[in-house]
């Protein structure tokens, strides 16, 4: 599937953005290792959280979607259940990450895979980190499909933790239903820090308990889930792209279900539009941004924020002056390399950026030229290129279409309601 865009002047109203992404992985998946019945309301059903709900499903949890979408799950309680044949994640990394640990509680041996882009995300920091707690683990070279087999023992382990946070929240996930208490230590630089605060989050809703240090955590063994009602909240990532949509144009947009004072990173986007120069206003709930289409460059650690990477790029490429965002070199192992493609697809557009190991860098120009260009099959970097051909001059042909419902499954109907000139086309 193609996204056509062609350019808009300005984008008007309000909006709902999905739910967050991160929260909803974490709450299907705590639920389903829980005692009794949970309900997880206003989750975001998307490709990627419906990859989770089917592999909880074969560790033997009850799942079900009632008529307003809402997810009822009746936990395993104890020792989950050995799913019959290998579980397929599809194209969800974080569902990947986290349920090989928790399949590692299981009492025989679980194989996961996915598709292509799957398949070359590195997990040999977590495979290494379960061998230390007592789980057998095999690989293809440290790449999917892996297997685990338990059980999930506990003592002391130590991981990366600037490859990917999910690594650890796996961990953090599946250790206090262990025979003993865990101790893990992190090795690097921890990445993407705020993802951690989501998963502590949410294990804590439920009723687990996690001791944080500066560079560790400590895990009591032998812990007990308990269900709850978890209502999700908007999502930024999501909502960042909309946000810089108005910014490049004429434009006065309400999001309307944005926590102020949640903890994901990557609200981190509300500041960055701020220094850029854009008018936001943020009320408890909501937040407003009037758009002039004048932005100017800054500098930028993205290193905790790394899902706002492609649309800060964006940003860039139009804003007045130079832009560097920095410490990013873990973005190189999400469903593309990132850095990589927004540099590439960019440059076909008139942009002026440098690509560095960790690091993008560059100059605005006042109008990009509208051609075709390649998503990646990455719905990120599709929805960013949607957002730069706002601002280009004639019509911009974005291959890869079907990838966006992973996150955002409502993107061009949205768009199209604020104004945006969009179609799909197969």
């Amino acid at each position: 599937m193609d996204l056509i865009v062609r350019p808009s002047k300005a984008l008007n109203g309000v909006l709902s953005v999905p739910p967050s992404k991160s929260y909803t992985h974490r709450a299907i998946i705590l639920a389903s290792l829980a005692w009794g019945t949970s309900t997880v309301y206003n989750p975001l059903l998307s490709e990627d959280t419906l990859a989770s709900i089917e592999a909880c499903r074969k560790i033997g949890a009850e799942i079900g979607i009632d008529k307003e979408k809402n997810i009822k799950i009746k936990g395993v309680f104890g020792i989950p259940k050995t799913p019959a044949d290998a579980i397929d994640v599809k194209n969800s990394g974080t569902t990947l990450r986290i349920m090989t640990p928790v399949c590692s509680l299981c009492d025989e041996k679980v194989v996961l895979t996915g598709d292509e882009s799957i398949r070359k995300r590195p997990m040999q920091p977590l495979l290494d980190a379960l061998e230390q707690l007592g789980v057998k683990t095999t690989s293809m070279a440290g790449l999917p499909p892996v297997s685990v087999l338990g059980p999930l023992g506990g003592g002391n382990c130590m991981i990366r933790g600037d490859i990917s946070s999910q690594f650890i929240s796996g961990l953090l996930i599946a250790t206090p239903l262990a025979g003993k208490e865990t101790g893990i230590k992190v090795i690097t630089d921890l990445k993407s820090r705020p993802y951690i605060d989501v998963t502590l989050d949410v294990i804590n809703k439920f009723n687990g308990v996690v001791e944080r240090g500066q560079d560790s955590f400590r895990v009591e063994g032998e812990q007990v889930y308990k269900s709850t009602n978890y209502v999700i909240e908007g999502d930024y990532s999501s909502a960042a792209i909309v946000l810089a949509a108005a910014a490049l144009t004429e434009s006065e947009v309400t999001i309307d279900n944005l926590q102020t004072e949640s903890k994901q990173g990557d609200r981190k986007i509300m500041d960055i539009l701020r220094s850029m120069g854009a008018n936001l206003q943020a009320t408890e709930k909501a937040v407003t941004i009037t758009g002039s289409g004048d932005i100017y460059g800054v500098e930028v650690d993205l290193s905790d924020a790394p899902d706002i990477v492609p649309v800060v790029a964006v940003l860039g490429a139009l804003a007045k002056g130079k832009t560097l965002i920095k410490n990013v070199g873990h973005l190189r192992f999400k469903e593309s390399d990132r850095l990589k493609a927004m540099t590439t697809e960019l440059k076909k557009m008139g942009a002026r950026i440098k690509e560095g190991k960790d690091f993008l860098e560059i100059h605005g120009v006042d109008a990009l030229k509208g051609t075709k260009v390649h998503g990646w099959n990455d719905h990120r970097v599709v929805m960013c290129l949607a957002v730069a051909a706002l601002r280009a001059e004639g019509e911009t042909i974005i291959d890869g279409a079907e990838s966006i419902p992973v996150s955002f499954p409502d993107y061009v109907e949205r768009m199209l309601e604020l104004g945006a000139d969009m179609t799909i086309k197969t």
